[in-house]
């Protein structure tokens, strides 16, 4: 069987080394391009270019740009 994954609108923010952490992420190591969050599975890590996704329950992960890409669209102003 195949499955389509249902349409949910997420907040994403995409992680650079220079900016200012969101809420809850840390760096990783003493690198700017290196981050870390805490999620109910252990710790994630993400780096410079990968995304930070708030999910529909408000939980936080590391999503890389690739399959960030793949896998969402922006939403135009007034559609979400």
């Amino acid at each position: 069987m195949k499955y389509r994954k249902k349409p949910v609108v997420v907040e994403a923010v995409q992680m650079m080394e220079d900016m200012s952490l969101p809420e809850g992420v840390t760096r990783a190591t003493n690198a700017r391009d290196e981050f870390a969050i805490k999620t109910l599975e252990g710790t994630m890590h993400g780096n410079s270019g990968d995304w930070l996704i708030t999910g529909v329950k408000g939980e936080k992960y590391f999503c890389k740009d690739d399959i960030f890409r793949m896998t969402y669209e922006e939403v135009k102003e007034g559609e979400g």
